[in-house]
């Protein structure tokens, strides 16, 4: 089985979690997922579905390309 591609996505989750001084666990409930999801999602471990994206871009007050940012591979 090849290994899966690793992902070339960034993002400034945490600058803006930061930004409107939530915890990992208050952000988690806010846009509906766990807060390990968020800790993944920080650190770049894990891509968030569109949906949850949506929420986070909603949340921010900012377009999901603020957010979210596909590198140059």
């Amino acid at each position: 089985m090849p290994n899966a591609p690793k992902s070339n996505m960034h993002n400034q989750v945490k600058l803006y979690r930061v930004k409107l001084n939530l915890t990992q666990e208050a952000l988690a409930q806010a846009v509906g997922v766990s807060r390990q999801a968020i800790n993944a999602i920080e650190t770049g471990k894990f891509s968030p579905s569109l949906e949850t994206a949506f929420r986070l871009s909603k949340l921010f007050g900012v377009a999901i390309e603020d957010i979210f940012e596909l590198g140059h591979e």
